[in-house]
């Protein structure tokens, strides 16, 4: 059996949960330190695709960087890019979906942290990229890295966004969870079970290690 679909999955979820992993952790310390009422609506705008059907998500691509559209028009005629029906076009869904789990776990890490440690870092003088990187983060990695792998293992199985801008091409574009409908919808129960049972045992061992973090969170 082919097993491109897992690869792809993979490297999907894996760059888009960088990008969002990068973003969410600078967006949640910057939002943190914002006034009250700007902050609220930050995170209503941040966590939007919380509760956004994932096939929304994919019409917003498909109309702001298809070819069709004034983005995607310029990409394709200056850099020759198109942002659909590739694999990395799911990269962009996944980025948008995996966003919100990485931001409010990490926002309510920070959120939770000991302030008075930080101001305390503030009256001897330190910097605050030091008081972010050395202080902050250290304390708050085993939330933020359990928000990490779940935000992992939400893009790993993404169907409904990344159906719609990239399709299901075998050797392309095909991913665990498009391998699953597209099995199912031709007739091919025992392929469609394979990558079921496939998902499966990836999703099990990523909860395995958000509960291994946890408890060593509980445990520190």
């Amino acid at each position: 059996m082919d097993l491109f679909p897992l690869y792809n999955s993979l490297r999907i979820s894996a760059i888009a949960t960088s990008v969002a992993f990068v973003v969410g952790v600078f967006a949640a310390y910057a939002i943190m330190r914002l006034p009250r009422a700007l902050k609220a609506v930050c995170d209503t705008v941040l966590t939007i695709p919380l509760v956004l059907p994932p096939t929304v998500v994919g019409y917003f691509i498909l109309v702001y960087l298809s070819p069709k559209s004034a983005v995607g028009a310029k990409l394709q005629d200056w850099f020759s890019i198109t942002l659909t029906m590739r694999w990395y076009a799911s990269v962009v869904a996944v980025v948008i979906i995996a966003f919100p789990f990485i931001y409010r776990t990490v926002r309510g890490a920070f959120e939770n942290f000991d302030r008075s440690l930080l101001d305390a870092g503030r009256t001897l003088g330190l910097s605050e990229p030091y008081i972010f990187f050395r202080i902050l983060l250290p304390n708050c990695k085993h939330v933020i890295l359990a928000g990490t792998a779940l935000a992992f293992a939400r893009g790993l199985g993404e169907y409904g966004a990344t159906s719609m801008v990239s399709g299901y091409m075998p050797t392309k574009t095909a991913t665990v969870s498009t391998s699953v409908a597209y099995f199912w919808q031709i007739g091919m129960d025992d392929a469609a079970l394979y990558w079921v049972v496939i998902n499966l045992a990836v999703s099990f061992v990523f909860m395995m290690i958000i509960n291994a973090f946890n408890k060593s969170k509980i445990a520190n």
